[in-house]
């Protein structure tokens, strides 16, 4: 009896998939009793050769739902199954297995030697995703500041080296008056030797008149029979290139992770199936292998049950506790505001006060110098501290709070970062006011910024090299420290209330998106920042990992790796658009350095592109006015606009297809359990005992 049961669920359910569920989908009580006909629940195969076998490759045994015995049987079939082919048909399937077979082969070598592999694995392992993904975006940046640095090495330093001596430089064609033209960054006389440590640390001094800054490129330009070469719109169109070449790499990046998010459903519904049913990786090998498998699945189903918990404690709140909780949570969003604010404050109070007392000796002057950094780097981070404690009263669940403290965060960095280069730029453009007494004879204020493009590099030189100051101090000061005192006083109940220190995702990430944001704010005015950012993401790598392992817990909440990667680069993104606006704003509008920098006789750095436009050739012109005009522009962007819409239609089928499939996937789900329901009240009926009925599969 039983078994007839089973078998007329498996021919409804197999109704339903045929029908595919279109319209109003049925639960199985209340569909049309089967027929005794159907009683067919085992796998079968079609073993009829169709058309698409003659012109495609056969489908992978191995990914059928079939058992092991009919698969052995499948593949015998094939064996002797001679198709009648032609050719070209022949040629066609062999390149493509050959194709197919060198794919894997590059992809698995590309795969062994990825950076930091083996690491990554340990991490994931021993603290989960969520920890993972921080290491996992920290590589994507090192790679990509190492890829930016060739691409300006190539194109900027080397041809700056090689033709520096050879080429020709513009000449003054302005008239303006040759104080502007005054400038002399190198040091007379004999210098101590602590002064040169100084010159490190602030990029001042030796450092101030070399190829890490815009000063000491000149505007050379080679001309020959068969080779020519324009340092300044290399210099410029370079720049340009390097911010389209990051902005290419993270939307191919936030479209891995998007798509990684959708598979997995973006909820904790849908990761939790997929980490109980296909997390499991069945080539571990050996006990360290498998316990690190074990922590990571862990950590995952962790996470999932602490968002469902959260959720329905949310669902189960009365209307006067869900008005006490929003009233709540809209007043701690006005004090976090109110925080940031006199964190903008003391940013803009710092920077004027320093640049004031620009030019003292010693370690006084350098004190001065990075006092901005300073009051940066202690205003990211108490700010963002006082709002994690605030965070913990409103209450959301472990995603909407990393998001939070991320919005924050990059907020607060962001903006504090705008704070600091509208003061520079206020006190070089003397506040807008060209006709000003400061400003009137350079245009800009030449008599405190010489060569201003070279003073925000050193800004932003000083601000990526404190960073890192900072978290090597943090590491050697702080978090070893901390380990020692919590291992060695074990009886103090105080200390082991406080505890090692847990790796905290949000706080981190935006130290990464903060240094990156620093790189390509700085990228235009210190051409070889990304390389020295490459080699301190590569020392924060090591420090990150020595401090996880030895001086951190694994965190008491945890979140979605998933969802978290994808909007790591969100943020990203954001950093990026802070860095163009700067690009375009000091290009556009603020004029030019005239004692140094490759662009020193022109308006702005954009008029370099025009003039040389003007230069051309006749047929060169002709061609890029075609470009440039409307018959070739609005048939562009109709292409365009097609495009994007076919790209939209297809992402809303594929989003209907998987809600269906997930609508499908429910319903099935609910009809064995109504199966079970009823085999058990069948059985209490019967009197059959559990142990002496025949097994469901």
């Amino acid at each position: 009896m039983a078994s007839e049961l089973l078998s007329g669920g498996s021919t409804v359910a197999g109704t339903g998939k045929e029908n595919g569920y279109h319209g109003d989908q049925q639960s199985l009580r209340l569909r049309r009793a089967p027929s005794s006909a159907s009683n067919h629940s085992a796998p079968r195969f079609d073993w009829s050769p169709s058309q698409e076998d003659e012109v495609e490759e056969s489908r992978d045994i191995r990914s059928l739902p079939m058992p092991m015995a009919l698969k052995r049987a499948v593949r015998q079939v094939q064996i002797m199954h001679i198709p009648v082919v032609t050719s070209w048909q022949s040629w066609k399937r062999n390149k493509a297995k050959s194709l197919q077979w060198h794919k894997d082969n590059v992809q698995g070598f590309v795969a062994f030697f990825a950076l930091w592999r083996k690491s990554l694995n340990k991490i994931g392992g021993n603290f989960g995703g969520g920890v993972q993904s921080f290491f996992l975006f920290l590589r994507f940046l090192v790679v990509l500041n190492f890829l930016s640095f060739l691409l300006l090495a190539g194109l900027v330093l080397v041809p700056s080296v090689i033709f520096r001596s050879v080429g020709d430089s513009a000449v003054n064609s302005t008239g303006y008056s040759e104080e502007c033209m005054a400038y002399d960054p190198n040091p007379q006389g004999l210098e101590p030797f602590y002064n040169y440590f100084l010159d490190l640390l602030s990029g001042t001094g030796f450092m101030e008149y070399s190829y890490l800054f815009y000063g000491y490129y000149r505007n050379t330009m080679v001309f020959g029979a068969d080779f020519s070469y324009n340092i300044p719109l290399a210099y410029l169109f370079t720049t340009v290139f390097y911010f389209a070449f990051c902005l290419i790499c993270i939307i191919v990046r936030m479209g891995t992770a998007a798509r990684v998010a959708v598979a997995t459903g973006g909820g904790a519904a849908g990761g939790y199936s997929k980490t109980v049913f296909t997390s499991w990786d069945y080539g571990c090998q050996g006990d360290r292998a498998t316990k690190l498998k074990q922590k990571n699945v862990h950590y995952q189903l962790q996470v999932d049950l602490e968002e469902e918990r959260i959720k329905r404690e949310a669902a189960s709140l009365t209307l006067c506790r869900k008005v006490f909780l929003y009233s709540l949570r809209f007043f701690l969003t006005l004090v976090t505001f109110a925080l940031i604010a006199a964190a903008f404050v003391g940013i803009f109070q710092a920077t004027v006060f320093s640049q004031s007392k620009s030019g003292e000796p010693g370690f006084r002057g350098l004190f001065f110098e990075y006092l901005p950094s300073i009051v940066i780097t202690v205003g990211n981070f108490i700010v963002p501290l006082l709002c994690d404690q605030i965070a913990v009263w409103e209450r959301y669940s472990p995603s909407t709070t990393v998001i939070l403290a991320l919005l924050r965060s990059v907020f607060l960095r962001m903006v504090s970062l705008g704070v600091l280069l509208i003061t520079l730029w206020g006190q070089v453009t003397c506040a807008g006011h060209v006709n000003n007494e400061k400003c009137a004879l350079c245009q800009y204020n030449h008599a405190e910024y010489p060569c201003w493009e070279t003073r925000v590099g050193q800004e932003m030189y000083k601000l990526a090299f404190f960073d890192l100051l900072i978290t090597i101090a943090v590491l050697a000061l702080i978090e070893f420290p901390r380990r020692m005192v919590v291992d060695s006083c074990s009886n103090n109940s105080l200390v082991q209330w406080f505890g090692r220190q847990e790796f905290l995702v949000p706080p981190n990430v935006l130290s990464l998106v903060y240094g990156q944001t620093v790189v390509w704010t700085g990228a235009l005015f210190c051409p070889l920042l990304p390389v020295i950012n490459t080699m301190k993401f590569i020392i924060l790598f090591y420090c990150k990992k020595i401090t996880l392992f030895n001086n951190c817990r694994p965190a008491v909440k945890t979140f979605r790796s998933t969802t978290s990667a994808f909007f790591f680069l969100v943020v990203l993104l954001f950093g990026w658009m802070l860095a163009v606006a700067v690009m375009i704003y000091s290009m556009a509008e603020i004029r030019p350095s005239m004692s140094c920098g490759p662009f020193r006789f022109f308006p702005t750095m954009w008029a370099i592109v025009p003039t040389t436009f003007q230069g051309l050739s006749k047929t060169t012109q002709d061609f890029l006015f075609a470009i440039g005009s409307q018959a070739f522009s609005i048939p562009l962007c109709l292409f365009f606009f097609v495009l994007m819409f076919y790209f939209i239609a297809l992402a809303s089928v594929y989003g209907k297809s998987v809600t269906l499939l997930r609508n499908q996937l429910k319903l099935e789900g609910r009809d064995k359990q109504f199966l079970v329901k009823q085999i058990e009240q069948l059985t209490r009926k019967l009197g059959i005992p559990k142990d002496q009925m025949e097994p469901w599969d």
